[in-house]
């Protein structure tokens, strides 16, 4: 066919090199001037801007096939408030919005203020017109919203939506004005900056397939299908491309915007997917039976990569010369194996002519191969002032992700482990007298008695054994170990304080495919100001070398840290019941615990960068060091009102304060009773598949210790610990388990 394709930015271009791939003899113009009947046989617009000047109905004037909708129809993305009244019409779910004009009102800043007050929650603000995607505000505070509502009244009508959230991808649907069919769903990155931070642009970076547990198809079913009923049923059917901008949110898939056009750059990422004829496709659209050309996509993954111009998206520099030092437009990657392509957008002789200045895929057989491919072809290119973000993809491993299990960690496994060497570790317990062990395997520490220590009454030795995990491996990645030796005494101060012990001395084993002194001495400095800290003695170590046994630049890291208590003071008590009270210590991170799940989930995003809503780089949040709990917990103690204590380790709230209940007593957890900090508010939206239950057994999601008291004494308790505590469930009667609600 002769294909013409109106346009000439990165979609116009992917769109040119799908139908010439399949044989068609392709033009790509900015308008139709030079279109005639005679030569062309498909036109496909691609910026929307040329369907709203009506370019479909100019083609339908001509009697040339035109794969738009008609200017009319084109409202859906011309108007967001057009938009939102028809999907609220239909029934289609999305957030709360209002529409405001200027034109009809003197005080509409006023009106968007009230709306937005009675509302009760954060707004998005967003021109109605087309802006080039850069027409929305996602303000962050309440002086943001009133300067992006001033400022949008000052473009004319504007409107505000509640600020929902949840993971974003965008189905597109090629639709004949029946019925529709879907592509592979995409997830675009609109924020200029790494970790999704920043100004709105047009896009910088985007990915196919997403991994979102809904099928295609019933998202077509329930965003477009309506769509295309309502326009099919008032004789004007829509044909062209329904581009569904959607969230993922806690209460289901939600509306967020409607394009009229294939996306940018999704169609990027999309469209080299596709093994159907698109060329086919969408002269079928226009003959009203998209359905008579079955459509294949290939069993792969894609990776688009934007890189922008300097001061893009308010100012951008143009000019700047363009360097690639790779000849071919698209290219097979080293291994022979999945391919890279180029597809220019703001370039011009050679040099920067737009914001975005070009795109290059990368095509393998799953994400991570394709994100190498296409990195490693971005590499190649080089203009001053290239801006190009580091993360693409990034939030894609913990969407896969619906358990701990899934990144390499079974805690099931771990806790049969511990079931299945009980038996051995206990057939230890009568040599000798028999009469010192009083608490081992399955305990946060082994208690022995030790009534030569004539301090006390009746001392007992209270030990912990415990490691780091595989937070080693971040911190060996970024060079910041000596976190991880504060790490691994505080976690054993921590299991021997839930039993009421002050430590002693703590002895550590440190082990390394080649041993770094200067590593190991900074570690060991960590270690040592967390025992100086709690009035504990670093006692002495090992440290070994072990080349071909840990990879190279890789450590761990263990220890044994012993306490002592009285037996009559010790902890949990015996008259631990239902109608307790629970209150939470704030935790400062993830401590030692959920690293695999953590490390999968954060694979691709920079560990330098400050993700939207922290406030401090993403490494900085993953390495703080695991808290010393004893110095805050030692007043309430004193006042003997504790009846048990629980470090909230491996296992999290539903494993952990199970160990500290007798039979017949469990727990109730009132989620939202306490605030979760950012950093596992973001793992959470980030983990969309992953349940509450499984997120909340393998991090401590904000709270490091639990104490059990009487209610009566909970006001007491609260008032004993300096900082501020949170009552955050009871004891009930009933199995011994946790019921998080």
């Amino acid at each position: 066919m002769q294909v013409l394709i109106l346009g000439g930015g990165g979609r116009e271009q992917a769109l040119a090199w799908a139908c010439r791939r399949a044989g068609h003899d392709v033009r790509l113009a900015p308008d139709l001037a030079d279109a005639s009947s005679a030569d062309t046989d498909l036109v496909i617009p691609g910026p929307e801007a040329a369907l709203v000047d009506g370019a479909a109905d100019e083609c339908a004037r001509r009697g040339i096939p035109c794969f738009g909708p008609t200017a009319d129809l084109a409202r859906i993305e011309a108007s967001k408030g057009f938009a939102r009244q028809l999907a609220a019409d239909l029934g289609i779910p999305g957030p709360r919005f209002a529409r405001f004009d200027p034109s009809a009102s003197t005080n509409v800043v006023d009106d968007a203020r009230t709306w937005w007050r009675a509302l009760g929650t954060g707004v998005v603000v967003k021109l109605d017109g087309l802006a080039a995607g850069k027409g929305v505000v996602v303000p962050d505070s309440d002086g943001e919203t009133e300067a992006a509502i001033v400022d949008a009244a000052l473009s004319g009508a504007f409107v505000l939506e509640e600020r929902i959230s949840g993971p974003e991808f965008s189905l597109l649907a090629l639709c004949d004005g029946t019925t529709a069919v879907a592509l592979p769903l995409a997830q675009d990155h609109k924020r200029i900056g790494e970790g999704d931070t920043g100004p709105n642009t047009g896009g910088m970076g985007a990915y196919a397939p997403a991994p979102v547990a809904l099928r295609p198809d019933d998202l077509v079913a329930e965003f477009v299908q309506p769509v295309l009923d309502h326009f099919r049923s008032a004789e004007t059917p829509y044909v062209g491309v329904i581009y569904a901008g959607l969230m993922l949110t806690a209460d289901g898939p939600r509306l967020i915007e409607y394009n009229a056009r294939f996306g940018d750059p999704e169609a990027q990422a999309v469209l080299p997917l596709l093994e159907t004829d698109l060329g086919e496709l969408a002269l079928a659209a226009t003959r009203g039976d998209v359905t008579s050309v079955p459509l294949v996509t290939r069993s792969r993954s894609a990776v688009t990569v934007v890189a922008a111009a300097d001061g893009y998206p308010g100012n951008p520099i143009t000019g700047a010369q363009i360097t690639d030092r790779i000849d071919d437009a698209e290219a097979l990657n080293e291994a022979g194996e999945g391919v890279a392509m180029r597809f220019d957008a703001g370039v011009t002789d050679g040099c920067v002519s737009g914001g975005r200045v070009l795109a290059v895929t990368g095509v393998g057989h799953d994400l991570d191969e394709a994100r190498r491919i296409a990195y490693a072809r971005m590499s190649a290119i080089e203009f001053r002032g290239m801006q190009v973000r580091r993360d693409i993809a990034w939030r894609a491993p913990g969407a896969a992700l619906a358990s701990y299990a899934d990144a390499g960690v079974d805690i099931d496994e771990g806790t049969r482990a511990v079931a299945e060497m009980k038996a051995a570790v206990e057939s230890t317990h009568d040599v000798g007298s028999g009469r010192g062990v009083l608490q081992g395997v399955g305990s946060f520490g082994g208690v022995f008695s030790a009534a030569a220590i004539t301090e006390l009454d009746d001392p007992v030795l209270v030990a912990s054994t415990d490691g780091v995990g595989t937070k080693v491996e971040l911190a060996a990645r970024l060079g910041r170990v000596r976190g991880v030796g504060a790490d691994i005494v505080n976690h054993c101060i921590g299991d021997v304080l839930v039993q009421n012990a002050r430590p002693l001395f703590f002895l550590d084993y440190i082990a390394a495919s080649v041993l770094d002194a200067d590593m190991v001495a900074d570690i060991v400095k960590g270690m040592s100001e967390a025992c100086r800290a709690a009035n504990c003695a670093v006692l002495g170590g090992e440290t070994a070398e072990m080349p071909g046994v840990y990879r190279e630049g890789a450590f761990d890291i263990a220890g044994t840290l012993i306490g002592v208590a009285d037996r009559s003071e010790l902890l949990p008590r015996a008259d631990v019941a239902a109608d307790d009270v629970l209150i939470g210590v704030a935790s400062s991170g993830p401590h030692t615990n959920g690293y695999s799940l953590l490390r999968k989930v954060f694979e691709w995003a920079p560990m330098d960068t400050i993700v939207a809503g922290m406030d401090r780089p993403l490494g900085d949040a993953l390495l703080e060091p695991h808290r010393n709990y004893l110095d805050p917990l030692r007043p309430a103690l004193a006042t003997g009102a504790v009846k048990a204590l629980a470090q909230i380790t491996g296992g999290g709230l539903p494993e952990n304060l199970p160990r500290v209940l007798p039979d017949g007593i469990g727990a109730e957890i009132d989620l939202g009773s306490w605030p979760v900090p950012p950093l596992f508010r973001l793992v959470r939206e980030l983990t969309p598949q992953m349940s509450t239950d499984e997120l909340y057994r393998t991090l401590n999601m904000g709270i490091g210790m639990v104490v059990v008291c009487a209610a009566a004494d909970a006001d007491d308790v609260q008032a004993a610990i300096p900082e501020t505590t949170w009552r955050i469930g009871r004891l009930t009667t009933g199995p011994r388990t946790v019921t998080l609600r």
